[in-house]
């Protein structure tokens, strides 16, 4: 359970014992000592729970008052601590807001039950009713207090083509699918990792950063090992699902995969849960292959002294392509996506997106220049109208892009090959 506690409380010994006490619970647990500070806590970390004791300056009533106004939204658990055991203050307390009343000295074991308690029916009142994970609010919040953490990384995992395969095999095996993804997942978490889902086929894993890579592989390896017993063995021989229904039906569909993105650094110049996704959902993107599982996680550029810090990335690009008006529209594109499409090969291009011609009479060209030292670090895009990929990628392309073929998915393609 990902949790945050707010105390606000300007004692020194007390606060730091209940401190002590939530985080036995493995929930974090924050001080603040004057009530500036801990309104400036509440936006920032927007705590499931907020603890404030009667030592602040203010009426703990109109304060709890206070906090319920500015919390309206997400709504914490608000506790109050007081030395009076008055019954018209804790009524007046309650009213004004507060969820709870303690009276001091507290009994540290009825202390520790009571925010068990309270977390849990706040956690869970926040669940997914289908999967029981913690919805997109939840979620947000948790990514909320990311962007002021250290040594956390964050994970943004969603399960493809899953409309085919419920379409194919109904809901009921879709829904059994994505469970089996979960329990893989809360598999290979520690105890203070979280995983949230923000749609039925996407979901967020914030862990350390130092295991987020080792976590994505698991999950790719674990996912594509036990999904195949989810096809008719008709389907898993064939390699991909036909599709059913009066207008799709004999359609081609690839299988149900897992595509990963994840960050490690650069939390501090993010300043909101939902730029935070925006960036996630960008590196996940980089993911995406033809077919099959895959993850990207973008790391921390490191450099030592007298390094050259700026990362500059050649993004040159040379196109074969025998179709005048298919050139042409190409090389705008990724023009326009700012990248340098040059008329020579002697330049050394980066990428080189070939036409693989007539009967595959281009691939003895592509043979040859694989040969040029000069070109081992170019990746080959090789596009056809003819589909043997095994010949195609045989004599030396790094991708086979079958025609007809979207823009968008041969500049995201150059955009892989580029930055890796």
């Amino acid at each position: 359970m990902l949790s945050t506690v707010l105390i606000i409380d300007k004692r020194k010994e007390l606060p730091t014992k209940y401190k002590k006490c939530i985080e036995s619970l493995q929930t974090e647990a924050v001080i603040t000592r004057t009530l500036k500070l801990g309104m400036e806590k509440i936006q920032q970390l927007q705590p499931d729970m907020i603890i404030v004791s009667d030592s602040i300056e203010e009426n703990l009533s109109d304060f709890c008052r206070r906090i319920r106004a500015l919390t309206y939204d997400t709504r914490p658990v608000i506790i109050a601590l007081s030395k009076s055991a008055d019954s018209q203050d804790r009524i007046s307390v309650l009213e004004s807001g507060a969820d709870d009343f303690l009276s001091e000295p507290v009994n540290i074991e009825e202390f520790k039950s009571r925010i068990r308690a309270h977390l849990r029916r706040e956690f869970e009142s926040n669940l997914d009713n289908k999967t029981l994970l913690p919805n997109q609010n939840f979620v947000k919040k948790a990514l909320k207090r990311v962007l002021t953490a250290n040594n956390t990384g964050v994970l943004t995992v969603s399960i493809e083509n899953l409309e085919n395969y419920k379409s194919v095999y109904t809901e009921v095996a879709a829904d059994k699918l994505i469970q089996t993804f979960i329990a893989i997942a809360k598999s290979a978490l520690e105890g203070t990792d979280f995983i949230g889902q923000i749609s039925e086929t996407n979901f967020v894993i914030i862990t350390n950063k130092y295991s987020l890579e080792k976590l994505a592989s698991f999950l790719v390896f674990a996912f594509d090992t036990v999904v195949p017993r989810f096809y008719s063995k008709s389907d898993a021989e064939r390699g991909y699902m036909l599709l059913k229904g009066e207008r799709f039906a004999g359609m081609r569909a690839n299988f149900v995969s897992l595509i990963i993105g994840g960050i490690t650094e650069g939390f501090n110049i993010i300043n909101s849960p939902e730029a935070l996704l925006d960036r996630l959902e960008s590196v996940k993107n980089l993911a995406k292959v033809p077919s099959g599982s895959n993850y990207v996680i973008e790391r921390a550029q490191i450099s030592g002294t007298g390094s050259i810090i700026n990362n500059i990335t050649d993004k040159s690009i040379y196109i074969k392509e025998s179709d005048d008006s298919l050139n042409y529209l190409i090389r705008t594109a990724l023009e326009l996506q700012g990248y340098d499409v040059i008329s020579e090969l002697e330049e050394k291009p980066s990428v080189i997106i070939m036409d693989s011609g007539d009967n595959l009479s281009e691939l003895d060209l592509l043979r040859e220049l694989r040969q040029n030292p000069n070109l081992k670090d170019t990746k080959f895009i090789v596009t056809t109208n003819i589909h043997d990929k095994s010949a195609i990628l045989d004599s030396g392309a790094d991708l086979y892009l079958p025609k007809p073929y979207e823009i968008s998915d041969l500049i995201r393609w150059v955009e892989y090959f580029i930055k890796k």
